[in-house]
């Protein structure tokens, strides 16, 4: 199975809506950005029927590098993660 490209998103969008290509392409760049803005921000960001982004605070731990087999001390982070909407699941399955 094939995954969509964001020209293919795009026009998809474009066709089902009405609107411009670059109409429906600055949309989507405008809502990146907010995205980022918003979790940097507030550390959440949601978009309704599809899911929510969070940061979570990944703690320091211990794991091995995979080429030399040395134990190595993995410093504490801040990453992002995606949590998927309950309807986007039910949807789907």
């Amino acid at each position: 199975m094939a995954k969509m490209t964001k020209s293919q998103i795009i026009s998809a969008l474009a066709e089902k809506t009405g609107l411009a290509k670059k109409d429906v392409a600055g949309f989507m760049e405008a809502l990146a950005n907010m995205a980022y803005a918003e979790v940097k921000k507030s550390g959440e960001f949601v978009v309704p029927g599809i899911g929510k982004m969070v940061k979570a605070r990944r703690k320091a731990r211990a794991g091995i590098n995979p080429a030399t087999g040395e134990k190595i001390q993995i410093p504490a982070k801040t990453v992002v993660k995606f949590r998927l909407a309950k309807v986007a699941k039910e949807a789907v399955l």
